[in-house]
């Protein structure tokens, strides 16, 4: 009955926790519950005042449902309170004689108050007890579900996809779970009881299996990789973590070991590496993986003094091969190339693609004098170069091709290893230029040619658009030395270099797209300066000759170029002669003979073709070509002497222009003898140091005032340097 009670009494505490949690939140048995006690028994007074206000009798009746809910809501201490408080106003107010306080008062309330102090002390401890047992009992079930809830997480754990092994400490396997059985291949009849070192590969040594245990002891934990045994035999990878597991007193129990198979993972790391540092065509180490190689060697060979080498090589016509054959069998080509490579050199050596068909070869560890290594390098490239030499059998198709190759040698690392390869390459192209299928080694001659045209290209964008160009004229005469024109031919004035020949910077434009803007201000320079002399009737005739490159006359508005300068400067057109060389066309010949009619039919200039007889042009070239005039080249006039070869061959060219109805003109005139020659086979035009070497417009001009006689300079006048 009184379990009943008191278990309703803690119900009644939990609905008031529920209903008005800020009564119950406070701390039990705070300043905050014995307010509200006080208040209870204020409330529990009224009541009782309120139904017999001075009789006695009913008073215990209505303080101790007080009494009660103090304890219900403060705990023992409010309602040890409250039934203070009830003995107080039950012998003060309720006890006769009425509110007093006299020896009688109390003589009459004692035994009353006697029984309301031990209800109220039974009812306040019993209620604390429930609550406090309500409490642990709580405490204890939230125990025991976070318990299951780590056994069910233990239990999922256990059967995850990791292995799982639990030993004791004799390192006695007591359990596994189905991943160990997947992975291994053991069932757990098998293992239970079993050392673990029944999985061992022996891939390690004794003494890694004694560094775990030390640390395993030491620490209580250890986490590694290493390689264990499958029960076919096979081996395999396995990452994996140890763990000493206590009991409550700290001795340890059990020792709980989870691994994984890490073979894919392993087999996608070397997959990733391959496709870091390999060629994936060729399975050569790439330029990444070569140039870290590179640069060891070259620490090596500073400690160990001996002297390495680096190829270069490129197969010759690859392009070909791709354009012919198609992508698939030039593949097939590199793998070949990389097996026959590999099959030429050393162990301690590399072979490594860079690119394209573009190969290097590091040998190292040659010899400390460097005659001996260059002999021995020199054998190297050259069996290379036989190997790579051989037919290639590409599926149904034998092919052949042949790589030029370039040899750098170092030695130490005084030499940085990009620069060593910009060198190598460098050797190469050289063996390019000497016609392919040959080795050639890099001299510092050829590193100072290599970064001159670097200077003269930087330079050279300088020049173009800051003044440093320069026009220079060339005169032109006929037969009776009457000027019919000049040659514009550009110069540079460089302000440290002084004047740059033109044999050293027009190649250097010609490589580059340099020739375009070069090419474009001579233009219009030259049409500026026919602008100006038809101004005066004295120069109005005048005919200025310009050099076109084939950069230039390729380029698909170069008819509307022309027109525009043309009419931007208001000169009439014959007056400006384009000089086409043979390269310009030996490409195309459809597409540069409706350029050319359009330059001299439309556009109106006139049309020179300059160098003849040094090109390939054949005579169903020259018939098809609108052309005004032929350019003797200076290079058969120069050893023009009567009888000779050279005058017949110029015979011969100025023939055959006639026959086309071609105007001669012969430059490179130096010689009266010359000159003779010239005229005595028709030749009714010329241009050379005899008349003039190109000077600036200013001397040019002062030339034309001249009389025609004096125009003819004394040989010993003639500055053969320009």
């Amino acid at each position: 009955m009184i379990e009943k009670m008191l278990t309703s009494l803690d119900n009644l505490r939990q609905w008031l926790e529920n209903r008005l949690p800020f009564l119950i939140a406070k701390k039990r048995g705070g300043i905050f519950h014995l307010l509200l006690t006080l208040l209870l028994m204020m409330l529990a007074l009224l009541v009782r005042l309120g139904i017999a206000p001075v009789s006695g009798g009913l008073q215990y009746v209505t303080f101790f449902p007080a009494v009660t809910l103090a304890a219900v809501i403060g705990g023992y201490r409010p309602g040890l309170f409250a039934t203070f408080i009830g003995v107080v106003l039950a012998t003060f107010i309720f006890t006769p004689p009425y509110q007093t306080f006299s020896l009688e008062v109390i003589q009459n309330a004692f035994w009353p108050n006697i029984v309301f102090i031990i209800d109220g002390i039974i009812v306040s401890f019993s209620i604390e007890s429930m609550h406090r047992y309500r409490l642990k009992y709580q405490q204890e079930l939230i125990e025991v579900k976070q318990q299951e809830a780590q056994l069910r997480i233990a239990a999922v754990t256990f059967e995850s996809d990791a292995a799982v092994v639990i030993t004791d400490t004799a390192a006695r396997i007591v359990r596994v779970n189905k991943a160990f059985e997947n992975i291994t291949g053991y069932s757990q009849e098998e293992v239970i009881g079993k050392n673990p070192r029944i999985l061992k590969s022996g891939h390690h040594e004794a003494e890694f299996y004694q560094a775990m245990w030390n640390t395993l002891l030491a620490t209580g934990k250890w986490k590694g990789e290493l390689w264990e045994r499958h029960k076919s035999g096979a081996t395999y990878p396995k990452e994996m973590s140890i763990t000493a597991i206590h009991d409550d007193k700290g001795k340890k129990t059990h020792y709980v070991s989870i691994f994984n198979n890490i073979s894919d993972r392993r087999q996608a790391e070397s997959e990733i590496h391959n496709l870091a540092f390999y060629d994936p065509l060729t399975q050569l180490p790439n330029r990444r993986l070569f140039m870290d190689r590179l640069g060891v060697a070259l620490s090596l060979s500073s400690r160990s003094e001996k002297i390495g080498a680096l190829l270069f090589l490129d197969m010759d016509n690859f392009k070909t091969l791709n354009d012919t054959l198609g992508h698939n069998y030039g593949d097939l080509l590199l793998i070949e190339v990389a097996g026959r490579l590999k099959s030429c050199i050393r162990e301690c050596d590399s072979v490594a693609r860079i690119g394209g068909d573009e190969f290097t070869v590091l040998i190292e560890n040659t010899a400390t004098e460097e005659s001996t290594a260059l002999v021995y390098v020199a054998q190297i490239a050259e069996k290379i170069r036989d190997t790579l030499a051989a037919p290639y059998k590409l599926k149904e198709h034998t092919h052949r091709s042949t790589p030029s190759i370039g040899v750098c040698m170092f030695s130490g690392s005084k030499i940085a290893a990009g620069d060593l390869i910009k060198r190598a390459d460098m050797a190469m192209y050289q063996a390019k230029k000497s016609g392919r299928n040959c080795v050639r080694f890099f001299d510092m001659q050829l590193q100072h040619s290599v970064e001159e045209h670097a200077f003269l290209e930087s330079e050279l964008r300088t020049a173009i658009t800051s003044n440093q160009l320069q026009l220079y004229y060339q005169i032109q005469v006929n037969h009776a030395h009457t000027p019919l024109g000049a040659e514009a031919l550009v110069r540079w004035n460089h302000p440290k270099r002084g004047v740059v020949s033109p044999a050293q910077f027009i190649p250097v434009a010609e490589e580059s797209s340099l020739i375009l803007e070069l090419g474009h201000w001579v233009l219009d320079t030259a049409c500026q300066q026919l602008a100006i002399w038809s101004r005066s009737e004295h120069t109005s005739k005048l005919v200025l000759a310009v050099n076109v490159s084939a950069k230039q006359f390729k380029q698909p508005d170069f008819v509307e170029s022309i027109k525009g300068l043309i009419d931007k400067y208001r000169i009439v057109p014959s007056l400006l002669k384009l000089e086409l060389t043979e390269s310009v066309i030996m490409n195309n010949l459809d597409e540069v003979v409706a350029k050319m009619q359009a330059l001299r039919e439309e556009v109106g200039v006139r049309l020179s073709l300059d160098d003849f007889g040094t090109g390939y042009s054949s005579l169903s070239y020259l018939k098809r070509m609108p052309l005004d005039q032929v350019k003797i080249d200076q290079s058969f006039v120069r050893d023009m002497e009567p009888d000779s070869s050279d005058t017949f061959l110029v015979k011969t060219i100025i023939d055959m222009a006639k026959n086309f109805n071609l105007n001669v003109i012969a430059e490179g005139v130096e010689s009266e003898l010359q000159l003779g020659l010239l005229g005595d086979n028709g030749c009714k035009a010329y241009q050379g140091y005899l008349f003039s070497r190109p000077v600036p417009l200013e001397q040019f001009e002062a030339l034309l005032n001249v009389t025609a006689p004096s125009l003819v300079s004394p040989p010993e006048m003639l500055d053969w340097n320009i």
